[in-house]
């Protein structure tokens, strides 16, 4: 046996999870949850089981964020998984990415999870919701445009009350797209606001296609609306989330037509008695005040109110006068504050102040410099006496009297013959000019 034949457990355990996920890319299971947990991590672990055995399933954080549904125990599910391999204890196992209720329940599930989910947020409460106005002008009809219960609603609306307005919203009532056109039937109904009640139904079917009116999208927007909603949705005995959360349920379309229109001849009746009660009270009304304006003329004669008008508005024109003088002098005060005011932010004008305080520095500047001139002459006088008394005392001047300085090589000054050889070089300094010479002999003499 070679060395590579000899498996380590790691080996085995990650082969046989290679081997397994290619073999089943992806599969279909239903059965029974038992055992769920959900963890801390987010992530959810349970074994799905039938009568005979049971699998583990992981359903980690970033699947079971887009379920329908939290799994639990005894529950049927459907899920969708590929089979892997828990390597550190060998155990293989199911990784779920979908889950969904199992069986020909699914859809009654779900209805039952999103009327009890409504419930709970008090939106199928009786007190949130809107009763029908007392007088209806203009009927909104959310359907479609050629299914039977729009045609139910317009025979019913003729019969009873032709004067009323219809508008129709329309909108597909079944399929895959007919819950989003529902939707924005709605939003648009509410945006344009035209309406005194909205009808939103469709005829009978199944219950995949009374499906679309069991979105929890639309109950929401159903629930929310301004407008009193009549859901009429199916046959009597469908039921659907939009009936629940809408104001009124009518069981048919041509039902909630009768509950939106009032019946025409008792309209008519009701207004006729009225007519007449309400022409019985003028009668009564006009003959019982008849004494009361008489005695009103009467006194409105003694009263003369013209002439009392005439006084009054006199007394008007005075007091409007009055206050028109009032109001003069008082502008007439406040205009010569103003003036005060502005003389005085005039003074206090920091261009002003630069203005003069820049004269200011320029006389200054002037008596600075007359100053400095007066400095400079006294000084250039004291300059010239000095100059002439150091002078007086200054060598060169003993020069200009005919004497010499006479220096050596080094240039120092010569004072003595002992500090000259024949032979050297003799600089003599004279007033005017250098002179170089030789030394031949020197005395001490």
């Amino acid at each position: 046996m070679s060395q590579a034949d000899i498996y380590t457990v790691s080996r085995l355990n990650s082969e046989v999870r290679l081997t397994l996920e290619l073999q089943f890319k992806q599969l279909w299971l239903v059965g029974e949850v038992s055992n769920f947990v959900a963890a801390s991590s987010g992530h959810w672990y349970f074994s799905l089981k039938d009568q005979a055995a049971q699998v583990k399933v992981a359903m980690f954080k970033q699947a079971n964020r887009y379920a329908s549904l939290q799994p639990r125990n005894g529950q049927q599910v459907l899920i969708r998984a590929r089979i892997s391999v828990y390597e550190p204890r060998g155990e293989y196992q199911l990784l779920a990415d979908m889950v969904e209720p199992a069986g020909d329940g699914l859809l009654k599930q779900q209805y039952e999870q999103l009327k009890a989910q409504l419930a709970a947020e008090g939106l199928l409460a009786p007190e949130r919701k809107k009763p029908l106005p007392g007088q209806v002008k203009r009927v909104g009809v959310v359907t479609s445009p050629t299914g039977a219960a729009i045609r139910d609603i317009l025979t019913v609306l003729q019969r009873r009350a032709p004067a009323l307005e219809i508008i129709i919203y329309p909108s597909q009532v079944q399929g895959a797209t007919a819950a989003q056109q529902l939707v924005q039937a709605l939003q648009n109904a509410i945006r344009r606001n035209e309406v005194d009640v909205l009808i939103i139904g469709r005829g009978g079917g199944s219950l995949e296609d009374l499906w679309c009116f069991n979105d929890e999208t639309l109950a929401r927007q159903i629930a929310h609306c301004p407008i009193p909603t009549v859901s009429a949705v199916g046959h009597e005995i469908d039921f659907t989330i939009a009936d629940f959360v809408a104001d009124i349920r009518a069981a048919t379309p041509s039902a909630a037509a009768e509950l939106v229109s009032p019946d025409q001849q008792q309209q008519i009746q009701l207004l006729a008695k009225n007519a007449a009660r309400l022409v019985q009270v003028m009668h009564n009304y006009l003959r019982n005040k008849a004494p009361a304006v008489q005695h009103l003329q009467h006194r409105l004669q003694l009263l003369d109110p013209a002439r009392r008008l005439q006084q009054q508005q006199q007394r008007l024109d005075e007091l409007q006068l009055a206050l028109t003088r009032a109001l003069q002098r008082q502008l007439q005060q406040s205009q010569q504050r103003v003036t005060q005011l502005e003389q005085r932010v005039y003074q206090q004008n920091p261009a002003l102040q630069l203005s003069r305080q820049a004269t200011q520095l320029n006389q200054l500047h002037q008596r600075l410099q007359q100053a400095m001139q007066h400095q400079l002459q006294q000084k250039h006088q004291h300059w010239l006496l000095y100059s002439s008394r150091l002078n007086t005392v200054s060598p060169l001047a003993t020069l200009q009297r005919g004497y010499s300085i006479s220096l050596d090589a080094q240039g120092k000054i010569v004072t003595k013959a002992e500090q000259l050889q024949p032979g050297d070089c003799l600089h003599s300094r004279l007033a005017q000019g250098t002179v170089i010479s030789v030394v031949r002999q020197t005395s001490q003499e």
